[in-house]
């Protein structure tokens, strides 16, 4: 969970720039798509300049089979004159990653307009077993590159409490740090492996196969342990040293992960991102409280290893995905209503401290499962839903829940597009909304809101241009951000006027080089 703070220092002509961009994105991505289908689509070598003869050259003097390659490989740079391919022949492979987005809030906020922000993802990776002969042996280490503005932050007052579900997943304080770092070795069957090291655990628990699709950060990693948990947790853009056991057995698949709770090191009221060591990821500290979190996961109707979900390449049924999981937090969690000594929070006779209370947990359970595929396997519609609940006394938001529906290949000109609706609902804690319900009772906050839930609905569209490259517009509406909470620039400021419902319109692109 992030805790942005607002930049005094962009530009008041930003926006021009940030929509220019956008704009060139868009024409960009209209001029080279229909070369790429050209490219993809089989033809003779009369009609096909690619597919001309040995030796040939195109009209434009392009080598056969460049152009080709560009817009089939899976990378931007390709192989690289070799570098790739020489490399993974060693056991070492490497990736970079840039996603880039530009949103906008039209309607809503405490402000709108619009922000532009990224991320650049480096990674590598070490085979052991290709490397030097040891079996099972995985090593990864990867950064993240941070950078532009944050639209959550600057203009809907995600720091105030103004929004709960953030417009984007890839939102964060804007750093260079270290992400992940750590070894996973299998055992000789495979069955079972152990993970050591720095790890965000959105990686792998709590996760779903269809909500990777949306841009809103919940649909990503979840409302409830965003706000609930230390900092967020150990998830993205934040990771903790810990251990992860992980044993399959037929349809069944089982993980039980322990790890460092705060992985920010600070309080759990000044868990800034940017705190100490934590700002760089280079903090390793074991001193804070445990984290323990486990999951159980049923596959259902899977395809053999390394096969797409193709009918007859399964046992006969829709494919899907249940799981099940719950974690316990050894830490202590301020108590959303009362102080230390006994009073309301609101009430102004109370001392003003916080109460804390011993242990966190929650439950959860995160669904896939594919409704309907056609004849020949490429357009398939799937539907997921993942609830989570955690006590009401100790955390912000007690209930949250993601849903939705993913259908890919929409068009059949366009087999690799997918579009998506999806849902999200925050729901805020039955001892916070007490809270709120205290305040009214106290001269001047009569009409003090009292929070809810948050909900908002996402419609999304990631046009697959090449293997590499990814264009996707994406329209949110936020409905009661925040719950329900004033707006602190509203004018006439009498304490009444919320924040409105927010319209958020966006463009994303992701290109791997």
């Amino acid at each position: 969970m992030q805790h942005p703070r607002r930049d005094p220092t962009s530009p008041p002509h930003a926006g021009l720039s940030i929509l220019r961009y956008s704009a060139g994105i868009v024409l960009l991505s209209l001029v080279l798509s229909p070369v790429a289908r050209a490219q993809l689509q089989p033809g003779n070598a009369e009609s096909s300049p690619i597919g001309s003869a040995p030796g040939a050259r195109t009209s434009a003097g392009t080598p056969p089979g460049l152009l080709d390659a560009l817009f089939t490989g899976n990378n931007l740079l390709g192989d690289m004159g070799g570098l790739r391919s020489g490399l993974a022949s060693l056991g070492v492979s490497y990736g970079i990653n840039e996603t880039s987005e530009v949103l906008a809030n039209v309607t809503g906020g405490v402000r709108t307009g619009p922000a532009y922000d990224g991320l650049t993802l480096l990674s590598v990776g070490l085979d052991t077993d290709k490397a030097f002969g040891w079996h099972g042996g995985t090593f990864n280490a990867s950064a993240l590159w941070i950078h532009g503005r944050n639209l959550s932050q600057d203009n809907l007052d995600v720091a105030g409490g103004g929004i709960i579900q953030t417009a984007s997943g890839i939102e964060a304080e804007r750093t260079f740090r270290l992400w992940e770092l750590w070894f996973d070795q299998a055992s000789a069957s495979s069955d079972v492996d152990v993970k050591i090291g720095l790890q965000s655990i959105d990686q792998e628990f709590i996760t779903s196969t269809y909500t990777t699709l949306f841009m809103n950060t919940v649909m990503g990693w979840p409302a409830l342990p965003s706000y609930d948990m230390y900092a967020g947790g150990p998830a993205y853009p934040l990771a903790s040293l810990g251990m992860r056991l992980r044993g399959n057995s037929g349809p069944f698949n089982g993980l039980l992960g322990i790890y460092d709770d705060n992985p920010a090191g600070g309080t759990f009221d000044n868990d800034d991102q940017l705190r100490g060591r934590a700002r760089t990821g280079l903090d390793f500290s074991l001193d804070n409280g445990v984290l323990v979190i486990g999951e159980l996961q049923f596959a259902l109707n899977q395809p053999s290893t390394g096969q797409n979900v193709e009918p007859g390449s399964h046992s006969g049924g829709l494919p899907g995905t249940y799981r099940i999981g719950a974690w316990y937090d050894s830490g202590a969690f301020p108590d959303q209503r009362y102080t230390t000594d006994g009073l309301s929070a609101a009430d102004p006779l109370s001392n003003g401290e916080g109460r804390l209370l011993r242990h966190d947990f929650a439950i959860y359970t995160s669904d896939d499962q594919q409704l309907w595929h056609d004849a020949a396997g490429v357009r398939a519609l799937g539907v997921f839903a993942r609830l989570m609940g955690a006590p009401g006394d100790r955390n912000l938001v007690s209930f949250s829940t993601n849903l939705g529906l993913s259908l890919k290949a929409p068009l059949l000109s366009r087999p690799n597009d997918t579009v998506g609706i999806g849902y999200g609902l925050a729901r805020i804690s039955s001892a916070a909304s007490a809270l709120d319900q205290d305040r009214r009772l106290y001269p001047g906050d009569a009409a003090y809101p009292i929070r809810s839930t948050e909900s908002f609905i996402e419609l999304t569209y990631q046009a697959q241009l090449t293997p590499w490259w990814s264009l996707q517009p994406d329209l949110q509406y936020i409905f009661s951000p925040g719950g329900g909470v004033l707006n602190p620039d509203a004018a006439p400021t009498d304490g009444t006027v919320r924040i409105a419902n927010e319209t958020i319109v966006g463009l994303r692109t992701s290109i791997t080089f």
